[in-house]
């Protein structure tokens, strides 16, 4: 039985190198006007290939890919989904018995594109894939390293490592934001040489490649839909294909890579969807420290602060649901543990910050003068300040839901919004005019004693009659309203973009305030010529 097997095998490897200098002279005698030279040749003429150089073994194959996927050293998930498919022994996928068809040739005239989005052939190795096919095709396995099954092997792995980070760049971006921006600021200021955990700094949902996408993008190329799957995965957002023709005319270096970072963005494809479908939504862009509120004809513009950065506003989506008007601020344990511990016992400065100790298990109001730093910096004691004129949020907040806490406010530092950077909160982002971003919220339903409730309630001049008459009797509350829903939710997205479409249409510039742009660079230099790197 075995020996059979080895003669099914021996049989099997003649055939190949026949079948592959059968397909050379076809090609060659289809592309000849003079007819084919060839139609009169014989099974003898073949016999010089009946050599053991002609031979595929596909043991021996199988063995070359798993030395490559060893040393294979690129760390981004594509190139390790190349390693995972060779060590496993996989099935090859671009060579059979008949050697290499148009299937890789489709894959090529792609590759020879990316210099137009920025990216060099070098790095989905074109010449070398192009050498080695032509080697293949012309049964030229002379020289050290080239024998057949050797040169198949490598055909094989660098198709497939290059045919993935092209297909999985295109479709989802060529940086893995979660991995680049989640591992930058540790979570905890401490001084530990290992950091065990860091701040999640991007929560925007985005797709990402997962078994499913590459078990079809290797199936397609089985099956002959190369060509449509490649088509397929071309990113359609129409804010690329601008910043990608903007690339040509980039005039230096530090200009061509603000396009290169910020067309990386536009490839990230946000899966996040409102609950309402809306014409309304609110873009927040930290780096131009900038509102935007966009209606149906109509957008509103108006100046934010943001986190600081040790203490970055995250990047997120979500949908505005309620606002709160003279809102209770809970003071972050941070804060607590960086500022206001160092004060315990001190009676004056909690009352005049209109600070309040609550024990969190029974609820009591604690006094200040009994209260140790070790007591705030348990963890067992909240410490709030009163609503109202002073209070850190100002006079009003607005919420949406996130792992964070964060949420967009009014301040009491009005004089703050004259600073050209904004960039000093703890990562809640303050608004330029608050009442105004109210109003917007509510939408064009709010009556106008509704929104006079609110002025009145912020210590803000009323616009109606009813609203003037309120304020003149001095006996009344100037709290009307604590809280309104927001219906529907307004879709909101907290982004970070240095080069930014304004609504006036224009590309504009701004700083890289939390240096994303950098540890963007740091990714995809790999994928760039050699003109464009650092320089050491």
């Amino acid at each position: 039985m075995k020996a059979e097997s080895k003669r099914k095998k021996v049989s099997t490897t003649l055939s190949m190198g026949i079948a592959m200098a059968m397909a050379v002279l076809c090609s060659l005698s289809c592309s000849s006007t003079q007819g084919n030279p060839y139609k009169n040749m014989t099974m003898e003429a073949f016999a010089p290939f009946q050599n053991e150089k002609y031979k595929f073994e596909f043991e021996n194959i199988n063995q070359h890919l798993k030395i490559l996927a060893k040393h294979d050293n690129d760390s981004t998930q594509t190139d390790k989904k190349t390693r995972s498919l060779y060590k496993s022994g996989n099935r090859l996928v671009w060579i059979d018995r008949n050697g290499i068809d148009w299937r890789a040739d489709t894959l090529l005239n792609y590759l020879h594109t990316v210099s137009e989005i920025g990216f060099s052939e070098d790095a989905f190795f074109v010449s070398q894939i192009e050498n080695d096919i032509t080697r293949m095709r012309n049964l030229d396995f002379e020289g050290e390293g080239n024998d057949i099954n050797r040169l198949t092997a490598r055909i094989e792995y660098r198709l497939t490592k290059a045919y993935l980070r092209y297909c999985t760049g295109q479709q989802f971006g060529f940086i893995n934001p979660y991995a680049a921006l989640n591992t930058l600021d540790p979570a905890n200021d401490d001084t530990a040489a290992v950091v065990k955990e860091y701040k999640q700094l991007f929560d925007i949902p985005i797709s990402r490649p997962d078994n499913s996408f590459y078990e079809r993008a290797i199936d397609m190329a089985r099956t002959d839909s190369i060509g449509s799957f490649l088509r397929s995965v071309q990113p359609q957002d129409p804010s690329l294909a601008e910043l990608t023709s903007l690339l040509k005319l980039a005039p230096n270096k530090r200009k061509w890579w603000l396009l290169m970072c910020n067309m990386e963005r536009h490839r990230w494809r946000r899966t996040f969807r409102p609950e309402q479908p809306t014409e309304r939504k609110i873009i927040v862009n930290i780096p131009s420290f900038m509102l935007y509120a966009f209606g149906e004809d109509s957008v509103m513009t108006m100046k934010i602060g943001c986190g600081a950065t040790k203490t970055k506003t995250p990047l997120l989506t979500s949908e505005i649901n309620r606002m709160d008007i003279n809102p209770l601020w809970n003071i972050p344990m941070s804060i607590v543990r960086k500022d206001v511990a160092a004060h315990a016992g001190n009676a004056h400065y909690f009352a005049s910050h209109r600070y309040f100790i609550v024990e969190r298990e029974t609820g009591n109001t604690m006094d200040p003068q009994r209260v140790t730093a070790e007591m705030l910096k348990s963890g067992k004691y909240r410490v709030s300040q009163e609503g109202g004129e002073g209070n850190s949020l100002g006079r009003i907040v607005f919420r949406f839901d996130n792992k964070f806490s964060v949420y967009l406010h009014d301040t009491s530092s009005r004089r703050f919004f004259d600073q050209s950077v904004r960039s000093v909160s703890h990562g809640c982002i303050r608004v330029e005019r608050p009442f105004d971003l109210a109003k917007y919220l509510l939408g064009n339903d709010a009556d106008s004693w509704t929104l006079d409730k609110i002025r009145i309630s912020m210590d803000i001049e009323p616009e109606t009659e009813k609203g003037l008459r309120y304020v003149s009797d001095t006996t009344r509350t100037r709290k009307l309203t604590n809280s309104k829903s927001i219906s529907p939710k307004v879709p909101l997205y907290i982004v970070y973009q240095t080069l930014f479409k304004t609504p006036e249409g224009k590309w504009e510039e701004y700083g890289d305030i939390y240096g994303y742009d950098r540890v963007m660079r740091r990714h995809l230099e790999p994928f760039v010529g050699k003109q464009h790197r650092r320089t050491k």
